[in-house]
């Protein structure tokens, strides 16, 4: 009989070409629509080789299509609470059908904007258990530790995002954010599980 400890060379190889896998994953980008953070991901997954492994979605990023789609097709209304409703209504028939059918949810809170909608779809991805990674500056972790905890990643940049995609996708890791001052956790800390 084999012991994993034995394999374990054989292993990591192996754990590390994951890139061959079928699956398709798809990340759905949840946030504001007023800067690039979108676009900066895609160039991310592009130049990390997974452009053939990653579909990214995410609501309409056209501010005013996404307020006015349903007057448009379902005739004007004359109150803008109406208004409002009928719009939210049919841009959540995208956002439901993409989160639901999405592998991993980032969710990305800015300073400026107020992002009440990410906040919306981070609690929907949580009740649906899916992976949340989410993307915000330091200066408002404070704001964000609910949507922070049922995170399994929480990023401070775009390139944070799209390595930890790449990791989850092929086990391909970056060079250590630490740089030279990286330990690993063994040197550290010490083994973690003194059983053999």
């Amino acid at each position: 009989m084999l012991r994993l400890s034995t394999c374990r060379s054989a292993f990591l190889p192996l754990a590390r070409g994951l890139a061959t896998h079928a699956k398709v994953w798809k990340v759905y980008l949840s946030g504001e629509i007023h800067s690039g953070w979108r676009e900066e991901i895609a160039a991310g997954v592009v130049k990390a080789g997974l452009a053939d492994q990653v579909v990214l979605s995410g609501p309409n990023p056209s501010h005013e299509d996404s307020d006015d789609c349903a007057a448009r097709i379902l005739g004007m209304e004359e109150k803008r609470p109406n208004w409002d409703r009928i719009g939210a209504s049919m841009n959540a028939i995208r956002t439901r059908t993409l989160l639901d059918e999405a592998d991993v949810v980032v969710v990305h809170i800015g300073e400026k904007y107020k992002q009440w909608n990410a906040a919306f779809d981070a609690g929907y991805a949580a009740a649906k258990n899916k992976p949340i990674i989410t993307l915000h500056p330091r200066s408002i972790g404070h704001p964000m530790k609910e949507v922070n905890a049922a995170a399994m990643a929480v990023c401070e940049e775009v390139p944070q995002v799209v390595q930890t995609l790449a990791y989850c996708i092929t086990g391909a890791l970056p060079p250590a954010r630490d740089g030279a001052a990286w330990v690993p956790i063994v040197d550290r800390l010490g083994k973690g599980n003194p059983t053999p």
